[in-house]
């Protein structure tokens, strides 16, 4: 489970976990370090209390600079990568102390530090591999670099119990990322039972868009993926926003729904409402939050000539952006009660030439890329649907 993303509340969890993270880690260094230098150096060694060398000061101000670095990343939600910088400058300055303090010296050299087994037991609770990884590669290149520099083979037993500990550490990792797992696997199949039930719901109150929201989600879903641009969280959440872009079409009167004919312009005025009236049905589910933008901006144009607040460019959110390309693919390639099916190669004609107007013409690019695919899979969903119907 990753959570380096832009997925809000991933991102919240990760701020919760990194502020306990840090806390706990300025706490244990410094006490271990007031314990260790002042009190047990007086008191149990008797000798004079204090730090090594005057390094361990400069040492202390780089990590107390993390600080701002924190604040300043938190401000640009690249917070995550606190806890990186965090272990790359407690290692390097590690080492760096570790050399100023007994290369040339007459000092045995001693080592290990309960900041690392904070570190390695503390590592699961961000249900990463990655760092995990990161920070067991980190320590054991501390106390490669550190053998090598002091040319000491004491290095081998703080190394020794440390990798251990590890093995503690990945075991917990391993059972946190199970848990998570299967929590988020019911979460998901109970929010998919849902947006199910809402899409029969709407199918029911308009036949004729009957799999639409299906087709709409796969060919925005494929040009979406194809981007580069989301996570598997963010598709998978984009997908359930796709198939829930109509559910305001449920507070439309069947009269005009289903009406066979052109709509007069009060009519389409009724119809142009359904957008609003989707995210203000959604916007207290748990779950679809993050639906909302999707079905309230999809008939938005680049041109700013949509509705429901006609809005310009790149005002329009990106996924929503998206979801209009696809919306208009599928609503020509389906046949409805006043007119046929266009072919999709006309569809194909036709989103081109509303480059720059109705869609964003930088998406077109990467339409263009998927067309194919949105052909095929339109051609298998027409025969599969006909296969069910005999």
């Amino acid at each position: 489970m990753q959570l380096e993303t832009n997925d809000a509340r991933l991102r919240t969890e990760e701020q919760r976990a990194l502020i306990w993270f840090l806390g706990l880690f300025y706490v244990i260094f410094i006490l271990y370090d007031f314990f260790y230098y002042y009190i047990y150096k007086k008191y149990v060694m008797n000798i004079e209390p204090g730090l090594p060398s005057d390094f361990g000061y400069w040492y202390y101000l780089f990590v107390f600079l993390l600080i701002p670095i924190t604040y300043a990343l938190r401000k640009s939600k690249r917070i995550y990568l606190t806890k990186y910088i965090l272990i790359s400058v407690y290692i390097v300055m590690s080492i760096i102390n570790d050399a100023f303090t007994y290369l040339g010296s007459d000092l045995t050299y001693q080592t290990g530090n309960i900041v690392e087994v904070f570190f390695i037991l503390f590592t699961p609770i961000f249900v990463n591999k990655n760092f995990f990884r990161f920070v067991f590669t980190g320590i054991a290149f501390k106390y490669i670099m550190v053998g090598l520099i002091l040319k000491s083979w004491q290095v081998l037993l703080p190394l020794t119990i440390l990798m251990i500990i590890f093995g503690i550490a990945f075991v917990m990792l391993g059972r946190f990322q199970g848990y998570v797992g299967a929590i988020t696997s019911s979460y998901e199949k109970q929010l998919s039972g849902i947006v199910k039930g809402i899409i029969t719901t709407i199918e029911l109150k308009d036949p004729y868009t009957r799999g639409h929201s299906e087709r709409v989600a796969h060919y925005a879903g494929s040009l979406a993926k194809n981007i580069g641009k989301f996570s598997d969280v963010e598709l998978n959440d984009f997908h359930n926003a796709c198939l829930l872009h109509d559910i305001g079409k449920v507070n439309i009167p069947d009269k005009i729904l289903m009406k066979p004919g052109k709509l007069t312009l009060e009519e389409y005025q009724v119809i142009q409402t359904h957008p609003e009236a989707g995210a203000e049905a959604i916007k207290k589910i748990n779950g679809l939050g993050n639906s909302i933008e999707v079905i309230r901006f999809h008939h938005e144009r680049w041109d700013g000539k949509g509705y429901p607040h006609q809005l310009v460019g790149e005002r329009i959110p990106l996924l929503a952006r998206i979801v209009s390309i696809a919306d208009a693919f599928d609503a020509m390639t389906s046949s409805r009660s006043y007119r046929a099916a266009m072919s999709c190669e006309e569809a194909y004609r036709r989103i081109l030439e509303g480059q720059g107007t109705q869609f964003d013409p930088t998406l077109l690019q990467y339409f263009i890329e998927v067309y194919p695919q949105w052909v095929e899979f339109h051609k298998n969903y027409a025969s599969k649907k006909a296969s069910e119907s005999k």
